[in-house]
């Protein structure tokens, strides 16, 4: 039987390595850090959990039932599959993923050097220039990610670690622009439950749905390997993926860090970075910071846009992909504009509802052998957590739901924001039910 080789898994690991690593993962952590303070390696654990963690369950689910997430979602139905599909093509496309690529660009690498009175402006100037040429070079992106991936990943990579050391070894006591420190007392939520709040932080990385997406990825690239034995592309699949997941975690530790020393408050992570790297490497180094994350994001916008566009073009064969491309564009534009710090703030709700109903899916196939023909277990299941993640997001909006939150406060875990979890239980007990009419039928 065909094996592969030391280098050729370090090759894939580092590739599905930077395919995860987008620009956008860099903002979340340090924000964290800042305000986890002593608490970080508890948030840091939680944030990894449901980030590279999730992910990683995700393409395994998705090897074990196919290759494709749309395998995942026949778990249920067809049609289920197709709906699957559209929602987290959606998340990671122009509703959240896509936008953020634009925002990130300009929030490290251009508004910094833009008059505060200007800065919508530029905004929509900067932005707009992204979003035009990401969708000239979608319509051919392979050499250009190739050549950009491997020249500003290992960049970006450096910028970091050089970041790391230079908050790690940087005079606490000096006085500057920028304050540093000892690590402080932690902040708000992350006095009491750093690790849960650290769960939801990961929500915001979109890695988890993203993995299901990816999961292709790395099954054809050992496919072109000559590895065909089904256990074979499952084994290599997990193998690269706990390696990606284990550099992902250090760069996320790196960053975690270089939040938790910076006692200045900033917006957000970018803005951290942004001003930290710039006053500890100086000029240069916040420049050079700023470019490698603008390509990045370029990189991994040209990558989004071309996966949103393949799939929806198969989706409406009657809409030419360069249609659909200028759509996205267009839509990721406009969304982009709301700013970094609105567009977390309002995706983190929406992403509170989803990220449970996939995580019961992703988890529930991995007893699939004993579910067998009962869809009922996976639709009961994911319409429970729905529900209590969705009164659980609502009450950190504006619209609370009065009585429904008052009840769903006696729910075990719901205050840890993770109320979805023992409903989801109870509900895949009842899809086990032998009167469900759907159970009955085994062929979907």
């Amino acid at each position: 039987m065909r094996t592969l080789k030391p280098k050729q898994i370090v090759s894939l690991t580092l590739t599905l390595f930077a395919v995860f690593f987008g620009a956008g993962n860099m903002i979340f952590p340090p924000s964290m850090g800042q305000l986890a303070g002593k608490n970080f390696i508890s948030a840091l654990t939680g944030f990894i959990l449901t980030d590279a963690g999730i992910a990683l369950l995700g393409m395994i689910a998705v090897v074990l039932v196919g290759s494709e997430v749309g395998d995942l979602g026949k778990l249920v139905s067809k049609k289920f599959s197709i709906f699957l599909s559209v929602c987290i093509y959606l998340l990671i496309g122009p509703l959240f993923a896509l936008p953020r690529t634009g925002s990130v660009s300009f929030e490290l690498a251009i508004k910094p050097y833009v008059p505060s009175n200007s800065v919508w402006i530029a905004s929509l100037i900067v932005t707009g220039i992204f979003f035009l040429v990401t969708y000239f070079l979608s319509s051919n992106p392979s050499k250009v990610i190739d050549i950009v991936g491997r020249i500003l990943t290992p960049i970006l990579l450096l910028c970091i670690v050089t970041l790391f050391f230079a908050c790690f070894f940087h005079d606490k006591s000096a006085v500057g622009a920028i304050q540093y420190g000892e690590i402080p007392d932690p902040q708000g939520v992350y006095k009491d439950i750093p690790l849960f709040q650290g769960m939801i932080e990961g929500y915001n990385a979109l890695d988890g749905p993203a993995g299901l997406v990816f999961a292709i990825i790395i099954i054809n690239a050992v496919r072109d390997f000559g590895i065909e034995s089904k256990k074979s592309i499952i084994k290599y699949t997990v193998i690269c993926g706990i390696g990606a997941a284990v550099i992902l975690s250090v760069v996320y530790f790196m960053l975690t860090y270089v939040g938790v020393v910076t006692l200045t408050p900033f917006e957000n992570g970018g803005a951290l970075l942004h001003a930290v790297s710039s006053d500890l490497l100086g000029t240069v180094g916040g420049v050079i910071l700023g470019v490698a994350v603008l390509f990045a994001c370029m990189t991994t916008a040209i990558g989004l846009t071309t996966s949103f566009s393949d799939y929806f073009h198969e989706l409406f064969p009657s809409i030419s992909y360069k249609k659909i491309t200028a759509l996205v564009c267009l839509f990721s534009f406009i969304i982009s504009n709301i700013g970094l710090t609105q567009l977390v703030a309002i995706s983190l709700p929406i992403l509170m509802m989803i990220y449970p109903v996939t995580i019961v899916l992703v988890v529930l196939s991995f007893f699939n052998k004993y579910i067998q023909h009962r869809k009922m277990v996976y639709i009961c299941a994911m319409v429970f957590a729905f529900c209590v993640a969705f009164i659980n997001a609502m009450e950190n909006t504006a619209l609370p739901l009065g009585v429904l939150v008052e009840w769903c406060r006696h729910i075990p875990f719901y205050n840890l924001k993770f109320g979805w979890v023992l409903p989801a239980i109870l509900g895949a007990l009842i899809g086990m039910l032998p009167f469900w009419p759907a159970n009955k039928e085994k062929n979907v």
